[in-house]
């Protein structure tokens, strides 16, 4: 073959340079193919949560209270085991003793808090101050806990957020939102959802969460307009019964009668209507939201399809049996409401989700999440 010309020669090296478009590769931005998609599933029976259950009370009251801490991780490694995606379940890692540890912290500094209410009152003052700006960090060390205590594809779950932005959230607004006749509830709690969850990351890779402040005051509004519309349509029905409750006269003249021992069991009916419509309302509209606008890019994306109607039936039903069985239909209830949310929970992984590493963290205490229980602070994601 003959020798290249100089021209051909600086052709050639141009053309390896910048390559004709016939060579040029794909764009890297284009969405990989999915792995899965398809639901959530739930495979957690009443009947075996009920053993569980019952047992975890029986000797939580025998040895008082110490065996709380295994009844937790059982419970918790039962929702988790039976709960997959793409065939794979969770795992919780925590052990009883890391939980019995927490306890036992948490519940001293509870006794030490009422205590000093009781008996000294200025010290008391200091110490409820205190656990104000306690409580931010609490917040985040409960979550910090459950998370790392997560493990799903034999990767981790972390949460990595910090005091100032827990001071604020937690803190800072609520306080704000009373002098505005809690008006600003509603961008509060929004505040709340998106400070959880864009600090989640499993593994390496941190949740992109885009939620939006109007859904939220959208959702107030119908939920203000649903319990008012309760509450016209109960005051109806017990209009017909004859009862007016203005005319005083009337009140008297009822005082004996059957009518005014309906009277409490008619207003409670609508009270707990209403909180189950309202909430199911609530939940099912921001859940949507929350699933719909956050995902883990390049490994997965979520979507919740959960109906207010079904759900607050579900609500009301649930309600219902715990009080007539007297508590024993809990475990009942836990289950088919795991069922329900697993069910309208569908769930995309891309190739990404092989590739994820799980990142070191230092060992956690459970104390930050038991003091979150023992002062009622709810740590659940939604």
């Amino acid at each position: 073959m003959g020798k290249l010309t100089k021209k051909q020669h600086g052709y050639n090296l141009m053309e390896s340079i910048h390559p004709t478009p016939s060579e040029t590769t794909l764009p890297i931005n284009e969405p990989a193919e999915p792995i899965f998609s398809g639901k959530v599933q739930f495979s957690g029976k009443g009947g075996e949560f009920f053993g569980i259950w019952i047992v975890n009370i029986l000797l939580s009251v025998i040895t008082l209270g110490i065996y709380s801490a295994w009844a937790k991780v059982r419970t918790h490694r039962y929702f988790y085991g039976h709960t997959r995606i793409d065939g794979h379940s969770f795992d919780y890692l925590a052990t009883p003793i890391q939980i019995l540890k927490g306890r036992i912290l948490a519940v001293v500094v509870f006794f030490i808090y009422t205590f000093s209410i009781s008996f000294m009152p200025i010290l008391g003052l200091f110490i409820a101050l205190g656990f104000i700006f306690l409580m931010p960090w609490i917040i985040n060390q409960g979550l910090r806990f459950n998370l790392r205590m997560t493990r799903h594809r034999n990767v981790r779950f972390a949460f990595k957020g910090s005091y100032g932005e827990a001071f604020v959230n937690f803190i800072l607004l609520p306080i704000a939102s009373i002098f505005t006749l809690y008006l600003l509830m509603p961008y509060v709690i929004k505040r709340i959802d998106s400070y959880i969850h864009s600090n989640i990351s499993y593994g390496d890779k941190p949740l992109t969460v885009n939620l939006k402040g109007e859904t939220y005051y959208l959702t107030a509004l119908i939920c203000f307009v649903v319990s008012s519309i309760t509450m016209v349509v109960f005051m109806g029905i017990l209009g017909l019964f004859g009862l007016n409750l203005v005319d005083i006269e009337n009140q008297q003249n009822l005082e004996n009668s059957a009518a005014m021992v309906m009277l409490p069991i008619f207003m409670m009916i609508a009270y707990v209507l209403m909180i189950a419509i309202v909430s199911a309302v609530w939940h099912a509209a921001i859940r949507n939201h929350i699933f719909d606008n956050s995902h883990f890019e390049g490994v997965a994306t979520f979507k919740s399809e959960l109906k207010p109607i079904p759900f607050a039936v579900l609500l009301l039903t649930n309600m219902l049996a715990i009080v007539f069985s007297l508590g024993l239909a809990y475990p009942w209830t836990k289950v088919r409401t795991s069922k329900m949310l697993a069910d309208v929970t569908n769930v995309t992984i891309y190739p990404g989700a092989l590739n994820l590493i799980d990142t070191v963290q230092e060992q956690q205490s459970s104390f930050a999440e038991e003091a979150a229980n023992v002062f009622d602070i709810d740590l659940s994601l939604t």
